[in-house]
Parts: structure tokens; sequence; C-alpha cells
């Protein structure tokens, strides 16, 4: 506008002075200045303000509220306990001002709040979910830092830093949470109510635990601390190893909380499972496996060389895999590495899952008409079970069908590169081929103690025309190997508890083996592993009125239980068949032979392992004592629990694991027993989706 008048009246004074040539130059000048004046006013500055608090700081909290007490997992309402004012951040955007466009300057202003948040009386063991105004946290996302509420904390350092030294209450005796810099745009730069899920222990169960097993150690990437994201559909993915909220993964978060729960954890076993698909053990392949033929991820599963299109496709039941896949050697190796930043020792545990499905059309050893779906490793054998008709038991080709399933790899098939295990050996999926490989990957990661084989009592009890073992010297020549290449780590075998003592054929002989105990004499083993599942108890629902033979006043009676650790069934009487369990027809355990009553006492762990092992024929002792010394090793209980269900006492082996979950992983506690420690057994539930402990 300013321009067109101007111009206008440039021309008229101008014209007036210097006639039609005057007119043109006064138009010209005239434009020009108008020209200015229009770009000042149209092309100017804009500045947008957005809204800014007038003063930045809690509006106030609570003074003289009660103190919560928790028992167990609750959630709790917090209070505020201490308060900065708001932090102010400013931040200006500009945009436009090119081609004569007016520039718009745009000032927005952001909170953060350092805040500490009152919950309970301490001492806590942790806290799980976090909500804000009812919605949970992701805690990946915040700065937090719990105090769990000791009598002995130290002032949270921020509070330290803003109100001096010297001068930061510890607030001992409270278990509290400081968030520091909370952004507090979500809830209208305000601080919402926090609520925390707190876990506090009692009693004294879970401060006893001193060792855990990880089973079963079958899931792709569940054991990775690190989240992996599968890509699912075009601009869909998620995160197959994340279902928490306050955790990186399942793992981190489940580990995180184990660890609170059980301050006096010292040791982990980290399972890693492959998988068998031949209950005949001269049949059988044992593979890595994976749950699905393709799968579009950030992370490459990968055991060594061996990559998805080359692994075992799991089975399938009940619309998805029977189980989670061998889990990934990346994933794997991180898993140790948290482990050992928790000041974990790890024992690496190899382990055997059979994947049998419903409906195969493999002969069955044992006689069905097929063999049974996802059968235990235990019930591995030979074409036909020892006992039933053409069965190939001390023959040459038992140890022809044991040699098979063992495999020809070596460990110079072996070697590290790049940190990862590579293979050159002969074309096989052998149980050597899987244990050899998987002491390398724990050489790699570090492990203190390594497993060479768990609960194949199947195949420790069979023997050749010569009326040896051929798989137990198959163990012990792993043992040997296997120390060669961990010379630092432990090393044991976890027998199953009707294993460990020895092999009594059911053929009337009355023979008597100590087949294990070349494995347990030799120098390469460390310590007698034992997965023990005994029975403690015999509960019956009529005994709700009389308690029983037992005495027990209730399933949950605590000496009842005890005495049944060295006492009752399988250490002072046994149910000679099913039928007298029904009918609760008791057999005392005597040994009229020898006066050695331990040697038939599966409880009797302190009997076997404080006396000389001689064998029997006939039902009477022959030649010299084995190689075992009494007491020339400690026992290691590799596996312990009970499941946490009606009657769970009565038959701890009955392990409550679901194939169809296989995202799930669930630890069973471990402990130590005779010659060093004395055990510990873990009962408690905790409901996580990716890791369960038991």
């Amino acid at each position: 506008m300013a321009t067109i008048v101007l111009q206008a009246a440039g021309a008229l004074a101008g014209g007036l002075v210097g006639g039609p040539f005057g007119a043109v130059l006064g138009r010209a000048a005239g434009g020009l200045a108008g020209a200015a004046i229009d770009g000042a006013l149209l092309s100017g500055t804009k500045r947008i303000e957005g809204p800014r608090l007038a003063e930045g700081r809690v509006n106030g909290a609570d003074e003289g509220s009660g103190i919560a007490r928790v028992y167990g997992t609750a959630r709790v309402a917090g209070q505020v306990i201490w308060a900065t004012r708001f932090e102010e951040r400013r931040q200006t955007e500009r945009q436009g001002g090119k081609g004569g466009a007016p520039r718009v300057e745009t000032t927005s202003y952001s909170y953060f709040a350092n805040v500490a948040i009152g919950l309970c009386q301490g001492p806590i063991a942790g806290i799980r979910r976090v909500w804000a105004d009812g919605e949970e946290l992701d805690l990946t996302t915040v700065a937090l830092r719990l105090h769990e509420g000791t009598e002995t904390q130290a002032p949270d350092p921020l509070i330290e830093a803003r109100q001096g030294r010297g001068n930061a209450p510890a607030y001992r005796g409270l278990a509290y949470v400081v968030f520091e810099r909370l952004a507090l745009e979500r809830w209208g730069n305000r601080v919402p109510q926090i609520a925390c899920e707190v876990i506090r222990t009692v009693g004294r169960l879970e401060r006893s635990v001193r060792a855990v097993t990880i089973i079963p150690g079958a899931s792709e990437h569940g054991l990775d601390p690190r989240p992996v994201r599968e890509r699912v559909a075009a601009g869909e993915d998620r995160l197959p190893n994340r279902n928490v909220l306050h955790g990186a993964s399942d793992f981190d978060a489940s580990v995180a909380e184990l660890t609170g729960v059980c301050p006096g954890l010292k040791r982990a076993a980290l399972v890693t499972a492959w998988f068998g698909d031949d209950l005949r053990a001269g049949t059988c392949r044992v593979r890595p496996g994976v749950e699905v033929a393709n799968r579009d991820e950030t992370e490459v599963w990968r055991a060594g060389d061996v990559e998805r299109a080359g692994a075992h496709l799991v089975s399938t039941a009940g619309g998805g895999p029977a189980y989670g896949g061998t889990p990934s050697e990346a994933g794997v190796l991180r898993a140790m590495a948290a482990l050992k930043a928790r000041g974990l020792k790890v024992t690496f545990y190899p382990f055997l899952l059979m994947d049998v499905p419903a409906g195969n059309a493999l002969p069955d050893p044992y006689g069905g008409a097929r063999q049974a779906a996802y059968p235990w490793r235990g019930r591995l054998t030979l074409d036909v079970v020892p006992g039933r008709a053409r069965s190939a038991d001390r023959t040459a080709k038992a140890r022809a069908d044991i040699e098979r399933f063992l495999g020809t790899a070596m460990p110079q098939h072996f070697r590290i590169e790049a940190g990862r295990v590579r293979y050159s050996g002969p074309a096989e999926w052998s149980y050597r081929r899987m244990l050899l490989h998987q002491a390398h990957v724990a050489k790699i990661g570090g492990a203190d103690a390594f497993v060479i084989g768990s609960e194949m009592r199947g195949l420790t009890s069979i023997r050749d025309e010569a009326g040896r073992f051929p798989f137990v010297e198959g163990l012990v020549r792993l043992a040997a190997e296997v120390r060669a290449i961990l010379p630092n780590a432990l090393v044991t075998y976890a027998a199953d508890w009707s294993e460990y003592a020895g092999h009594r054929p059911e053929d009337g002989s009355g023979d008597v083996f100590f087949q294990l105990d070349p494995l347990w004499a030799h120098p390469a083993i460390d310590v007698v592993g034992i997965d023990n599942y005994i029975p403690l108890a015999d509960w019956r629902e009529s005994d709700w009125s009389d308690g029983g033979p037992d005495g027990a006043r209730s399933p949950h009676d605590a000496d009842a239980l005890r005495r049944g650790i060295a006492g009752g069934e399988y250490f002072d009487w046994h149910y000679p068949s099913e039928a007298d369990r029904a009918a609760r027809r008791r057999a005392p355990i005597r040994d009229g032979a020898a006066n050695k009553p331990w040697v038939f006492r599966q409880k009797d762990l302190a009997g076997w392992w404080r006396n000389r092992h001689v064998e029997r024929r006939g039902g009477a002792e022959v030649g010299a004592p084995t190689a075992w010394v009494p007491g020339m090793k400690p026992i290691w209980f590799t596996e312990l629990g009970c499941p946490a269900i009606d009657k769970g006492p009565n038959q701890p082996n009955v392990c409550v694991l679901f194939p169809r979950k296989f995202g799930n992983c669930f630890i069973r506690s471990s402990g130590y027993a005779t010659g060093r420690k004395t055990p510990t057994m873990a009962v408690r539930k905790c409901p996580k989706p990716n890791l369960n402990i038991i």
C-alpha cells in the first residue's frame, strides 16, 4: 500500500518541479520509499509464546501421613517427600522470512521435576511396575533410583547436591524412589500421582537361596538382556522378548527382581537347549532348533555356524511351536555377561529337549503304538528298552547305538573366531557336537562351571556285551575334554535323583551296579551333581482328620516336610507297586545281605557319600570297592524344587512346564548338599510374562 501511495505522491511532486522528466524521477523515488515501508510492515518478525507456568514448583504434599507397611507384593500410592522447583526449558523455532514472507518465532516451554516419592517402611526387595496417574511408566525412558529403606542407606546424590553436603536427609527406614528430570508435559506440567508395585520378602526362604537354575532354556531370544525387534508386517513390529515395562527385556527385569528378592544369591545356571527327535539312541539327532522357519528380526538368530535355515524346526502343538527355540548364541553370551555384572557365578548348562510330536509314526521302545509326545530325555534308550524281549541291552549293538548317539565330533573340530564358535568336523548332529559346541560358548562367556549332561538315566544304565556302560564311558571322555577346554571351570554331570547312586536291574537278579562311580571319581569331575526331586511327603485328603501314618498336621506342615528330607519314602520305606501305593501298603527298606540299607535308599545321600561302594551280583557283594572314595567330592543339587501346586511335595519331579508357552522360562532353585553346605529350596511363584521363579 505504501508503495502505491508514495509512487503517486512522488510523481505529482516531481511533475510540479521538473515537468514530465521530474514526474518519472519522483515516481521511482516514491516507489523505493514505499517498498521499504511495506517491507518493514509486512516482513517483520512475528513472535508467538507458548503456555508458561507462572510459578514452577510442586503444589503441595501431605504432612503427617502414615507410612505403609508391606508384606509380600502390593501396589502402594506414594507421597512426595522432597522436590525442587520445576526446571524450565525454553525452545525457540523460527520459520519463514524469505521472499518477503514474514518470519515467525515460536517459543515453547517444557518442565521437568526432580522429586522423591516415599513408599513404605523398609527394607524392601525392590519394585516392579510404576504408575503415573494410573498409566504404567516405561522405566527405560525415565531416570529413577530406588532406595530400599535400610537403616544404613546414604542420602540420594541428587538431594545431597541440591541441599548441600551434610544437609540432606537419608530417610533411613523408608523406601522411596527419586525421579530426576521427569518430563511433565504429558501430565499437564504437574507432578502426577505415583504408585509402585512394591516387593517385600517375609520369612527366611528367599534369603536362604544361594543358587538358581534357569530352565527350560528354550526361547530364541528369551535369555537376551537386549530387546529384539521383529517386523511382522509393513509398519508393524513387536518385541518378542520384552513383555514388561519395568526392564529393558523380560530377562533383564526378572533377573533384577531375582537378585533383589534373593540377596544371598551367588550362582546361576544358564540352561541352553538343543533338541532330540527320537527316543531311540541309534537314530536320534541332536540339533539346535528354531520356532519358525523365517523371521524378520533385528537380531539374527544363530547357533555358531548354524543359521535359521539350517536349524531344526520345532514341531507345532495347539496352533504354535511346541517349544521355544534354542537361545540365540549372541543373546546367551550377553545373558552371561549380565549375570556376571550382578556378581553371580555362571554355570553353563547344556540341555536336551525331546521334540517328538503327538501323532508321530516312530516305533516306541517301550511297546506303545508310537512314541509318547514330548517325552522326558531320561527315556532315551535302545530300539527296545532293556527288560523287554529282543532288547539289544548287553550286546555289541547296544554299544554301537550309544556310540552313534554320542558321535565322533572332537575338540579340534571347533574353533572360536570373531566371538563365534565355528565347526569343521563330521556332518553329524550328535550329543558330542552339542556338548563340545556349548563348551566353547562357555569359554567365550567365561563360565565358572559346566554341566556335561542332565538326567540321561535311560542311557547310563545300558550295558554292552562285556557288561560295561558305554554311555558312562562317553561321559567320562567328555568330562576330560571339557576340562581341557575350560581349565578354570568346575565340571559335573547332573544325574537324576533315581540315577546318581547306582543301577539295580529290575530283572530279579539282585545285581547292584555303581555305574556312575567311574565318572564321579574321575579327576575331571569336581562335584557330584544331582537333580533332586525326591518326594518329601505322602499326603492324602484323608490325612486331614488323623494326620495319616506320618503324623502331618497339614500338607504345609514344615516339621513333617523337614522329617521327609532324610526319612519317609525312599529312606525308611517304599511302595512295591502302584497298587500298594494306592492302598498305602508300605514295605520297609532293609538290607539283610550286607546290612547296608543306604544302598537301596535313594534319599540317603549322606550314606551313599560317606561309604565305600561294593557292587553285587546275585545279591552278594563281589570284588573290590569302586573308585569312589568316601567324601571325596561335594554334592551339588544342580536342580532342586517343588511345584507350587496341591500335593506338590508328594511328587516334586512332576514339573509343570507347558511346551505351548514357548516364551516362558522357569527358574528352579539349586543348592548344595552333603560335604559343603545345606540344601535350599525355592517354591515361590512370581507372575512374570517371560521368566517365572518357582
